[in-house]
């Protein structure tokens, strides 16, 4: 069993450097995908740098087709059995690869979820190997100290010598803050301990996935009109289909370059592209989940839900129901009515 590494990448050319580095560092070597998305800075370069390491396949888009199409094609290009989704500012320690091709071995018709954690000390850096300052971070970069410095950065020879250099920096969650640790948290728990949870799709994951490659194309990919829950929305549609959610070990560390994250509850354009494909309790009730991890939720504590099986309860109860105001409704009304307990005699 063979598997390809589908890289989306756009304008991010000294962290893709890193990523392919740590792609060429794998104890299991893998094809390397990679979809330079309308990129106008130096990624053409880097490629051209990284095509004596790898088993490289390169995709240029002139024009930026967006995540969700960039895999899509990525993975069509692709000729391995296995297709693992990475991102272009993401490093992979050296058995990412091995641990999702166990995985597949072990068992058919998995969508396989690594470990996947960030690195906040890349923030400030437009290169974090040289620590160059992106703009509007020339004075923090300035004022750091040379040790600092040298802490904070990532350098090609720890990727290749002294990985463990790398991974006690990092934490766990894709970006950095309570919520989306808490958030990991209780994914990886899901997927390490509730197999048959009804709703463990919402457990994938952006990056460090996989799936069988012919399942991806057959089943058309990812939405093209989301950039955001995609990879939620895909493995819904693969669960109802008969496929099953797993966790691996292999992980990933997400080199962080902005401040925040992409909360979904502030970009709120892939609720109506996946509610209307999915018109589900569960997809109504997935932003409350979302709020309830939030440190300054408004919702009333007998309305959060903490974790999938929570969820699925919830969503449970609301069968039947259409839209997705009427999900919440219900469901903040329910929890909000105080239940009687029965008092054995």
């Amino acid at each position: 069993m063979r598997a390809s590494v589908v890289v989306r990448s756009k304008d991010e050319a000294d962290r893709l450097r890193l990523t392919l580095v740590s792609l060429a560092c794998q104890s299991e070597r893998p094809e390397v995908v990679v979809v330079n998305d309308g990129s106008t800075d130096h990624t053409g370069q880097v490629l051209d740098e990284m095509r004596s390491e790898l088993d490289l396949v390169i995709i240029h888009h002139e024009v930026p087709a967006g995540r969700s199409s960039a895999a899509n094609v990525g993975a069509a290009q692709a000729s391995g059995d296995i297709v693992i989704f990475l991102d272009g500012d993401t490093l992979a320690e050296r058995d990412m690869v091995a641990r999702h091709v166990e995985q597949h071995r072990l068992s058919d018709g998995l969508i396989v979820r690594g470990e996947t954690w960030h690195l906040r000390c890349t923030r400030p850096f437009l290169d974090p190997e040289t620590g160059s300052a992106r703009q509007g971070e020339e004075a923090k970069v300035a004022r750091m100290s040379a040790a600092e410095l040298s802490r904070s950065v990532v350098m090609r020879e720890q990727i290749r010598g002294a990985f463990d250099t790398v991974d006690r920096r990092a934490q766990p969650g894709i970006y950095p803050g309570f919520g989306p640790r808490k958030l990991y948290e209780l994914e990886m728990e899901a997927l390490r301990t509730q197999p048959d949870c009804a709703v463990l799709w919402a457990a994938a994951s952006g990056a460090n996935q996989s799936l069988g490659r012919q399942v991806f194309l057959k089943t058309g990919g990812f939405h093209p009109d989301l950039t955001i829950n995609e990879h939620r929305e895909l493995a819904l549609r693969l669960c109802g289909q008969g496929l099953r959610m797993a966790a691996c070990k292999g992980r990933t560390y997400h080199m962080i370059h902005r401040s925040g994250w992409r909360d979904p509850l502030k970009e709120l354009n892939w609720e109506d592209v996946f509610y209307q494909a999915h018109p589900l309790p569960e997809v109504a009730l997935l932003p409350l989940l979302w709020e309830s991890l939030n440190d300054a939720t408004s919702l009333p504590e007998p309305s959060r839900i903490l974790s999938l099986s929570e969820l699925a309860i919830a969503s449970d109860r609301c069968k039947g129901l259409e839209g997705r105001q009427a999900v919440r409704d219900a469901h903040l009304r329910y929890t909000a009515t105080p239940k009687v307990k029965l008092v054995a005699r």
